[in-house]
């Protein structure tokens, strides 16, 4: 991808860091979002309960594993979009 104020002749080049589409910079926060939730402090304060249960499962570890799965979901949404 050209820059417009590079002199000619001269390729530029940008950070494969950073998202270049909409669906680049959605399915980043998104993950970035989901990621914060699976990690301290939210699951030493919020998600850290033994009860009620969830088909059977700790709530604890029925929300690590929605939200383990949600983070493999985005994953999968974007590698499908060609991201």
């Amino acid at each position: 991808m050209e820059n417009p104020e590079a002199p000619k002749g001269r390729p530029t080049y940008r950070s494969h860091l950073i998202p270049r589409t909409r669906d680049g910079w959605i399915a980043t926060v998104t993950f970035l979002v989901v990621f914060a939730l699976a990690m301290p402090p939210f699951t030493h304060t919020v998600w850290d309960r033994l009860y009620p249960t969830i088909l059977g499962m700790p709530f604890f570890y029925s929300v690590l594993l929605f939200l383990y799965l949600a983070l493999i979901g985005v994953l999968i949404w974007a590698y499908r979009r060609g991201v």
